[in-house]
């Protein structure tokens, strides 16, 4: 099942994201020439995305709750972040299951932004092109539903979330943190466009991305049947004169006048 598609800047390359946990990069020109294969993730890829000022790096997102950077035509993974707890990736991770919606790149200070499917929060990663690696900032929460994100060059991180009175939120710098900037005329002439139009924006936007059901599911009979086994055989104990399926073994008509005496 094919989840996401991009093509490199110079559209060499058209790079594939599907559900079997790897991601491909085909020649555009004769797409059945594979280049490579990036392979690391553990559950379905959801969303990549190929860095604009640094064409040769590939960002992914998967179920695996992971967010990874890519040299792309050769296929090297060159850095993981847990999204569970981007800081200390080593720390125990919960069972809560989400993936990534949408990534978005924000060229003026190397800012990736991601949002995940089913949790009210954005989390703000810094690309350190030169060392190869992510560096996580800081995780952006809000009181509703975020439906999507886009970064605007010079302006911020537009933030849609399913809310009808305030569905744009404006996030800028400050100081080194993302914060909710002031409203201006640009959002609210944005946002009363939106509410304007809010029950086509409801039906559409809030339709379920279906991540859900791509997970890998583990199905154990194996256990059951090792306990009805142990249950067969102590029974067989408790009455050695059963039969295998636990039932008293029946003699024939006569059998017993052929018994030598004891």
């Amino acid at each position: 099942m094919l989840l996401d598609v991009a093509v490199s800047p110079d559209d060499c390359y058209v790079l594939t994201a599907d559900r079997d946990e790897k991601i491909r990069v085909s020649w555009a020109a004769a797409p059945h020439s594979i280049e490579s294969f990036c392979l690391g993730h553990t559950e379905f890829v959801s969303r990549i995305f190929v860095v604009p000022d640094h064409p040769e790096l590939l960002l992914s997102a998967s179920g695996d709750r992971t967010l990874r950077l890519w040299e792309y035509r050769s296929g090297r993974e060159l850095h993981c972040c847990h999204l569970t707890s981007p800081q200390e990736p080593a720390e125990p991770r919960g069972d809560e299951r989400f993936a990534a919606s949408r990534i978005t790149y924000w060229s003026q200070d190397g800012c990736v932004a991601l949002l995940c499917d089913c949790i009210p929060a954005v989390y703000v990663f810094q690309l350190d092109a030169a060392r190869q690696q992510l560096v996580y900032r800081q995780r952006l929460t809000f009181r509703h539903r975020v439906w999507d994100i886009a970064f605007e060059e010079g302006r911020g991180l537009w933030v849609l979330q399913d809310h009808r009175e305030a569905p744009l939120v404006l996030c800028r710098p400050v100081g080194g943190q993302w914060q909710a900037a002031p409203e201006d005329a640009a959002v609210e002439k944005v946002s009363a466009h939106l509410r304007g139009n809010w029950a086509m924006l409801e039906g559409v936007a809030g339709v379920d991305v279906g991540f859900s059901g791509l997970y890998k599911a583990t199905f154990d009979n194996v256990t059951a049947y090792l306990r009805k086994k142990e249950e067969r055989l102590q029974k067989r104990r408790q009455n050695p004169a059963a039969g295998p399926n636990g039932q008293a073994k029946k003699m024939k008509p006569g059998e017993a006048s052929l018994r030598c005496p004891s």
